[in-house]
């Protein structure tokens, strides 16, 4: 007969792995809503992502220990995204200003703008976000101004993809 000590330690062996993979996860996305201001004609951009995948990105290309109490967090995660979601138009880069972060309830949301949105049909985007560091990693990008709105997917195989006119808004 098991003493009631070895029961409780085979049950917090099995509930400590059956945590462990819990917190693990095999699916990697990032979801990015790409809109025109009505009033401002500015683009607008909010970005979400797990908060851990980006920090320990950041963490393996800087090669330092990285969390939201680094003195360059905002900075480096900034530079990150500024290099890996681009948006063109003619072959023209569209600049992005950077308007800030927050962390909330284990996702990042990043905020970006540009002055140059009158209209979506014709952008170039560029979405490679942790595309590199996670293969798995799908991006969907969901766009939407008075004239239309549609849905964009960004993969290994597959990381600029042009805005066409074929879905109208309803």
């Amino acid at each position: 007969m098991y003493s009631v000590k070895v029961l409780k330690l085979i049950l917090g062996l099995i509930l400590f792995g059956w945590a462990s993979t819990a917190l693990a996860h095999t699916f990697f996305s990032g979801l990015t809503e790409l809109s025109i201001n009505a009033n401002s004609k500015k683009i607008e951009i909010i970005h979400q992502f797990t908060a851990h995948d980006v920090e320990n990105l950041v963490a393996k290309q800087q090669k330092i220990n990285f969390s939201p109490e680094h003195p360059k967090y905002e900075e480096l995660i900034k530079q990150y995204f500024e290099q890996h979601f681009i948006i063109r138009r003619n072959k023209n880069l569209i600049k992005l200003n950077w308007v800030g972060l927050e962390v909330r309830l284990g996702k990042i949301y990043t905020y970006q703008e540009s002055s140059s949105g009158q209209y979506l049909s014709g952008l170039i985007i560029t979405n490679n976000l942790l595309i590199n560091t996670y293969p798995k990693q799908i991006n969907t990008v969901n766009y939407q101004n008075q004239m239309m709105k549609g849905s964009l997917m960004f993969s290994q195989s597959q990381i600029s993809v042009e805005i066409e006119n074929i879905t109208r808004a309803q």
